[in-house]
């Protein structure tokens, strides 16, 4: 009871504040009507409830799942059987990612089906696979994580040469999308699993990030892979609008449940197929245990379907019809004002930064504080989007001015600093963008776009994943930079005793 009260805190802490920022905006400058304003406020409920009973969940039953597998993996000393269930897995928890699925739509419809939605998703899902089994591989082989990204994204700067504008934002919103809340929690107990079996403990410490982090950048590839493939220039249409009003707030939330059950259902399949074969071949875990993950893994379908019933039902519509009162007003400060606020508060409630940040404090002995790593995410999200309604302003903004010198340096600051920060901050890049962040920041930035003459709904809505993608990965690195220098002041006696911050290793 205590785990649970613990984790309705934490959460209570991370929602009540866009809760807040919205109430005031409504009760001051962009009044809502009744039945969207209730909407939101039993979506805010939902979400409150969904993401308690999901991270409950996580640590009843996946994360002993993914720790299990990755050690008996490891174990088998077998290159062949950890290439095979790397591909597998990695293919399947990718294609069976709602979020994922929800992008591949809106880019068939923009395509007119020039860019299947199947044909994206399989792309990703190949993609994801190939980079999640390089990035297990790397952890046995102690492959220094800065080598690792600066070739993926030294191939992703060379594709992106010979790729459009459009398809270069698609790629990276992908793999935002891709590393959703069921994806990333499996992948950091994975890599958990199968570095804690490593002889240092430094090298053991740092291993355990950086695989959803090198996982994304094959969601990436696979796009611009296709795209050249595929020829296709500019991409037009629309995005399907929101229905921002509803007569009945029931149905809202009504008619979504059974297909939000069954995504999140289908999400959570492929790892609860592998459990029960690795439960046959290789756990042979007592009925007490099989019984407790079992339970884990209903909690976690259970909180997941809750929490995206909240965020479908009441955020999305209320993110987009801010966006769109805000930039209709005379004076631009206010939608850049609460673009930052939204920025600094939504990613406090991603269910996968908050498993994210739980893990840095356990792996790393405390010596990385969890509520600092949360610091520097919230401003570096808040930063993004405010980043993206300035590019909807100002139409000489291109999303390359952001992208090209944000990631280049994330990839030379890899080489400055701790590996164990280069691997936490690209796993927070893909942590970041995740389904609180594609829903009501996303509504949030096409409202604008909508409202601005010179935007681009589907060129303005697509690139903003990927800055939120990117922010976080330089404001972590460069946390990292400060543990470092604040080390050196240390004595090197304490610094051993406080774990792998003092520089890189190797």
């Amino acid at each position: 009871m205590t785990e649970i009260t613990a984790k309705l805190k934490e959460v209570l802490t991370s929602v009540l504040p866009i809760t807040f920022i919205v109430l005031v905006l409504h009760f001051t400058i962009t009044p809502l009507e009744t039945d969207m304003l209730f909407a939101f406020l039993i979506g805010s409920a939902l979400v409150i409830i969904g993401l308690t009973i999901f991270l409950f969940g996580i640590d009843q039953g996946l994360e002993p799942i993914g720790q299990g597998i990755g050690k008996t993996i490891t174990r088998s000393n077998s290159y062949a059987v950890l290439i095979t269930v790397s591909l597998i897995l990695g293919f399947f928890i990718s294609y069976a990612e709602p979020d994922l699925h929800i992008l591949a739509n809106q880019v068939d419809n923009v395509t007119f089906g020039r860019f299947d939605n199947k044909l994206m998703v399989i792309a990703v899902s190949i993609g994801l696979g190939v980079m999640m089994t390089l990035g297990m591989l790397r952890i046995i082989k102690s492959v220094r994580l800065k080598y690792v990204y600066a070739g993926a994204y030294g191939l992703i700067f060379i594709l992106s040469q010979f790729s459009s504008p459009d398809f270069l934002a698609i790629a990276f919103d992908a793999s935002g999308a891709t590393t959703g809340a069921i994806t990333v929690p499996f992948m950091l107990s994975l890599a958990a699993g199968i570095s804690v079996l490593k002889k240092s403990s430094k090298m053991s410490e740092a291993d355990s990030f950086g695989l959803v982090g090198i996982s994304s950048t094959g969601a990436i590839l696979g796009v611009l892979i296709t795209g050249l493939f595929l020829n296709v220039d500019k991409l037009e249409g629309a995005l399907p609008e929101a229905d921002i009003a509803t007569s009945n707030i029931l149905d809202a939330y009504g008619s979504k449940l059974l297909t939000i059950a069954w995504e999140s259902f289908l999400s959570l399949l492929p790892i609860i197929i592998v459990y029960i074969l690795f439960q046959i071949f290789f756990f042979k875990h007592k009925k007490n245990k099989v019984i407790d993950i079992s339970r884990g893994l209903v909690f976690t379908l259970v909180g997941l379907i809750v929490f995206l019933l909240g965020v479908n039902g009441g955020f999305m519509e209320v993110g987009a019809q801010l966006g769109i009162q805000l930039a209709s007003l005379d004076s631009k400060i206010p939608v850049l004002l609460v673009a930052l606020l939204l920025g600094l508060t939504t990613v406090l409630a991603e269910p996968a930064v908050l498993v994210l940040t739980h893990q840095v404090e356990d792996v790393t002995g405390g010596s990385v504080n969890r509520v600092l790593v949360l610091i520097f995410l919230s401003i570096a999200v808040g930063v993004s989007i405010l980043m993206s309604a300035l590019r909807i302003l100002i139409p000489d903004i291109q999303l390359w001015m952001y992208l090209l010198p944000g990631f280049g340096l994330s990839v030379l600051l890899a080489f400055y600093v701790p590996d164990l920060f280069v691997g936490i901050a690209f796993d927070a890049g893909g942590v970041a963008s995740g389904p609180m962040t594609a829903t009501f920041s996303l509504a949030f930035v096409q409202g604008i776009a909508a409202q601005v003459p010179t935007a681009d709904v589907v060129t303005d809505g697509f690139g903003m994943i990927a800055i939120v993608a990117m922010m976080p990965v330089v404001a972590i690195e460069l946390l990292g930079a400060l543990y470092q220098a604040k080390s050196r002041k240390i004595s090197p006696a304490v610094v051993i005793k406080k774990g792998a911050i003092g520089g890189n290793h190797g």
